[in-house]
């Protein structure tokens, strides 16, 4: 079983991920795993903050001369803006924030459930799933987010090789794959900074080379799609999930919906064994299960709940209406959110596909892996 745990508040020292379950024998490329912090630290719209972070990650246990051991993996993000300690408590809860429930569910301060709550957090989350990734890599997968809406308006996709696709996304600012629309997002997200505002967004994330049957149909909290959910739906701001045309099915008949299936010996070395639909509405998982195809997720985000002007709140100690507290924020962190689902995904399609086929070893995973096709071709 494959799984992290992460410690650390947003102005503190350093921020944690202990991965368990990870195989032994992988050799770690870190800055593979640092190219990843870096782009969760850029996209139009980002505030102040990432001018002073820089974030690496330092492996603390787990890897022996750059090879994973099979024992737990820590990883750590340290924090360059660390001030905990001189901070002072926010007054006022911010809309929209934990503030409020936190403060009240704890019966404590507001600073003390913010620094959590934040979105800085997610730093250690991208350093756990670029580290499954790497994992994923052995077996021809590969997760590719990029940001599809933002602030009402679409960017929509170009059709290409991935590679090409992923040239496109890297070369943009909102980390979209339609360079005719970067301008006028651009102008959206400075317009909504000139009036104190925030935007949110959509974002895609494709994983492609998928085998079958990661996940199962035999009990509710092992369907793929549920842990994807899950996942998705825990990095802060996320407000909904859909798999493939999601809530769009809801409004097609079944003959408009389900993918037909089709086979092509040509294609049975593939690891979906030349089993090949004209449509992937299913996103690539059928009944809990990943069916050969591509996956394919979408994340809304809310517009960020710190607003440089501020709406209305209350004094928690006067219980008087004022304007809500202020910390530095982002104006449009959607292109960054991209980058952390891509991560958080690889993290749970890992993790899946230990389940499958074993993690004490690469090895004796490549082993596992190559039988089940084999006998899955026989079928």
């Amino acid at each position: 079983m494959l799984r992290y745990l992460t410690a650390g508040e947003s102005h503190g020292k350093t921020l944690i991920a202990l991965v368990d379950g990870f195989p032994a024998g992988l050799e770690i490329d870190i800055e593979s795993i640092n190219g990843e912090l870096r782009r969760r630290q850029g996209g139009y719209g980002r505030g102040g903050r990432q001018r002073i972070e820089t974030d690496e990650v330092h492996v603390l246990s787990g890897v022996w001369k750059g090879v994973t051991l099979g024992s737990p993996i820590t990883l750590e993000v340290p924090n360059r803006d660390c001030k905990l300690d001189r901070l002072d408590e926010l007054p006022r809860p911010r809309p929209g924030h934990a503030d409020l429930t936190g403060a009240l569910k704890f019966l404590g301060s507001i600073r003390g459930v913010l620094e959590r709550a934040s979105a800085r957090e997610t730093a250690v989350r991208v350093a756990a799933g670029a580290l499954a990734s790497q994992l994923l890599t052995q077996f021809g997968i590969t997760p590719f987010a990029y940001v599809v809406e933002i602030g009402g308006e679409r960017i929509e996709p170009i059709v290409a090789p991935l590679e090409k696709l992923r040239k496109k996304r890297d070369c943009s600012e909102i980390y979209g794959l339609n360079p005719s629309r970067e301008q006028a997002i651009k102008q959206l997200i400075d317009a909504a900074a000139k009036d104190g505002d925030t935007l949110g967004g959509i974002f895609e994330v494709c994983v492609y080379g998928l085998p079958f049957g990661l996940g199962s149909h035999a009990q509710w909290d092992r369907k793929l799609d549920a842990r994807l959910a899950q996942a998705v739906m825990s990095i802060q701001a996320i407000k909904g999930v859909e798999v493939g045309l999601g809530f769009g099915t809801a409004r097609l008949r079944g003959s408009q919906v389900h993918d037909p299936i089709q086979y092509d010996p040509a294609l049975r070395n593939e690891p979906h064994l030349g089993y090949v639909r004209p449509t992937n509405n299913a996103g690539g998982i059928e009944g809990g299960m990943t069916n050969g195809q591509p996956l394919v997720l979408r994340a809304a985000m809310k517009p960020i709940s710190t607003l440089a002007k501020p709406l209305e709140s209350i004094n928690l100690d006067t219980k008087q209406r004022q304007e809500a507290s202020y910390e530095r924020s982002d104006v449009c962190a959607v292109p960054a959110a991209s980058v952390i689902i891509e991560n958080v995904v690889a993290f749970e399609i890992a993790s899946a596909f230990i389940d499958k086929f074993g993690g004490d070893s690469l090895a004796e995973m490549k082993s596992r892996y190559h039988d089940f096709l084999q006998m899955a071709r026989q079928r």
